[in-house]
């Protein structure tokens, strides 16, 4: 019997390069999906292929192996998942690619869901797609994206504490939209510097003898060779005032937090880029915007913007008219409110 699945993407509103730190985050399931369509077979293969990419899988489900393209989001899944069986999964996405909106994330999300993993904990079912695109594609991403896309929930954001997986859904106010702009732009260096500040962060806290950067002071901190620690430690911090300002209903406070987590992403993380640093100082001019910053791993992909729900056509229009004029580049700008988590799609 076919069978189909959604897992949605995700927007990290404020809590950058501190999931796989030990620290907080502060993401959104959001509308944008992947769709995983799945067929058994009875041949014991796996066959997969994807409306976005040139590239098939088609092996014996006792020889998984990485192929070095799209195919090992899928063949990692299956091989954590020890699958028995073989099947057909014909899939589907509009999230972006390559637009810092987790779609990498909730592919192995609907993977899983797709080839069985329906009736285990959530929470497990990230743990495993971490692992798989920890083991599989090289990239050591943290927990946050699978998670959301597992956890995610309508109408609300998810503080997360990465070090135990506990959370809190916190509700955003009707009276505001997420305001996704995408840059169009991904640098190449992207993969190999995320990786590269993931291991800088683990010597850091190797260094002040700490087993996460979440467990350090910030008086601690000395020098600018410890500025990866240093944007650890506040980026912490935001994200609970974050929460404490959403809470309360004070947005201006939510917003300037915001453009505070970008700077040091910029300054002290080094993981911004001319067109990510544009786009944000557009919206810091336009009435109705709370906050911006650059969302994701960074060089590239998209910005999250806090808007006053009565401002948000004007805001995608300005967004995208002078990102063009300032750059040249045509951006795609998404309106968003928090969305549910991974499901089976029944209708």
């Amino acid at each position: 019997m076919t069978r189909r699945f959604r897992a949605p993407g995700r927007v990290n509103l404020i809590g950058e390069h501190t999931d796989y730190n030990g620290g907080y985050v502060f993401p959104a399931a959001i509308h944008l999906a992947t769709y995983v369509t799945v067929t058994p077979r009875t041949d014991g293969r796996l066959r997969a292929s994807s409306s976005s990419f040139p590239e098939t899988l088609d092996t014996a489900i006792d020889d998984l192996k990485p192929a070095g393209n799209w195919t090992d989001f899928v063949a990692g899944v299956a091989a954590q998942l020890r699958i028995t069986e073989g099947a057909d999964l014909a899939i589907t996405t509009d999230i972006p690619i390559g637009g810092g909106l987790s779609s990498s994330a909730a592919l192995a999300v609907a993977t899983a869901l797709a080839l069985g993993a329906g009736n285990r904990p959530r929470a497990e079912i990230a743990r495993l797609c971490q692992r798989a695109e920890n083991e599989f594609t090289g990239m050591q991403c943290g927990i946050m994206d699978p998670f959301t896309s597992c956890l995610g929930e309508e109408g609300h954001a998810l503080r997360i504490d990465c070090r135990d997986l506990t959370y809190k859904a916190i509700r955003v106010p009707d009276s505001i939209r997420l305001v996704i702009a995408n840059t169009m732009v991904k640098h190449e260096l992207a993969a190999s510097a995320y990786n590269a500040r993931r291991a800088a962060c683990e010597s850091a806290a190797a260094r002040l003898g700490v087993p996460f950067l979440r467990d350090v002071g910030y008086s601690t901190l000395m020098g600018d060779e410890l500025r990866c620690a240093r944007h650890v430690i506040t980026e912490n911090a935001r994200v609970l005032g974050f929460e404490a300002a959403l809470l309360a209903g004070d947005l201006a406070q939510a917003g300037r937090l915001m453009y505070e987590s970008h700077a040091s992403l910029r300054s002290d993380f080094e993981v911004s880029c001319r067109e990510l640093d544009t786009m944000v100082d557009i919206a810091r001019d336009l009435p109705g915007v709370y906050g911006a910053r650059m969302t994701g791993g960074g060089f590239g992909g998209c910005t999250i913007n806090l808007v006053a729900a009565s401002e948000t056509y004007q805001v995608v229009h300005q967004l995208s008219h002078r990102y063009e004029a300032a750059t040249g580049i045509i951006p795609q700008v998404y309106v968003c409110t928090p969305a549910a988590g991974a499901s089976e799609v029944t209708e």
